[in-house]
């Protein structure tokens, strides 16, 4: 795992882990705490674990703080823009094309993925047995995606195809699973032939689910910013605070729970970084951003 670097949030470094003196300064209440993007079954024990640890560093910055997670939620929109959110965490691609305006930005997890800080991929993956061996052999192949809003699953592979030449009107159909897990099981179950994944899901997959056993990657994206961890708006001030109280509740993480999460740091991002996934979005063809 990556060491700790000093820096203030403030800075404009972007390093791994940055830190710095906490100021002294009234602090908003606010009772929800969500950690969805990753939160699968056979890690769930160490998310409460990683939870508990930010639980007692919020504390200590004296914000009001839930006991749990919030898991399960219906409508993860509604959840993001609660004024009455203090930590979660969201899909790049739903912060910059909804988001932005509506919350504030505590910085960008780093994973073990290889990939810069606070960065990630997506990986385009078929069955083993496939006869796909290129980008250029998807014309006419059906595509699995998790939500026609997500960065890694959706927007990520029509970039990458049309940065390869492929015209996104040849491809066969297009099916909607409603989760990265659900899409590797439909390109494992031959109901789809191809499927783009998270990176960090991806090797949480490699690790918890059978189905990607008969998988191998065909590609990966190009790299973007990774998935931010958000707060209610809030002065700037609190959401400096928010990000030193997670550099050091990751610091205080056992190495098993970092492993088993892939944690590697907290990396300083600003709103306008993502900027560039909006804009990438919106050069979609409408028909396709509209399949979901």
């Amino acid at each position: 795992m990556g060491r700790f670097s000093e820096s203030s949030p403030s800075s404009g470094r972007n390093p791994l882990f940055s830190r710095s003196i906490r100021p002294e300064y009234p602090m908003s209440n606010n009772f929800l705490a969500t950690l969805p993007m990753y939160d699968w079954p056979e890690v769930a024990a160490a998310t409460d674990a990683y939870w508990r640890s930010l639980r007692d560093e919020f504390r200590k910055c004296g914000f009001a703080v839930p006991e749990n997670l919030t898991r399960g939620a219906a409508d993860l929109m509604t959840l993001w823009k609660s004024p009455n959110l203090l930590f979660g965490q969201t899909c790049g691609l739903p912060f910059a094309s909804r988001l932005h305006n509506a919350v504030s930005l505590i910085g960008t997890p780093a994973y073990d993925i290889c990939c810069g800080a606070g960065s990630y991929f997506s990986v385009l993956i078929v069955r083993k047995d496939s006869d796909i061996s290129n980008i250029a052999t998807l014309p006419g192949k059906s595509f699995a995606y998790n939500d026609p809003l997500s960065q890694s699953g959706f927007a990520a592979a029509c970039h990458q195809l049309k940065a390869d030449g492929v015209d996104l009107q040849i491809l066969g159909s297009c099916q909607r699973t409603g989760s990265h897990r659900a899409s590797i099981r439909t390109v494992a179950e031959g109901k789809a032939d191809f499927a783009a994944i998270d990176a960090v899901t991806w090797e949480l997959a490699k690790r918890h689910e059978a189905a990607a056993d008969g998988l191998r990657v065909l590609k990966t994206t190009q790299p973007t910013l990774g998935l931010p961890y958000i707060t209610s708006q809030r002065p700037r001030r609190e959401t400096d605070r928010l990000h030193m109280a997670v550099i050091d509740a990751m610091a205080s993480l056992d190495e098993e729970v970092r492993e088993a999460l892939l944690l590697m740091g907290l990396a300083v991002a600003e709103p306008a970084d993502y900027g560039i996934l909006n804009t990438r979005y919106e050069a979609i063809p409408a028909r396709y951003r509209e399949t979901g």
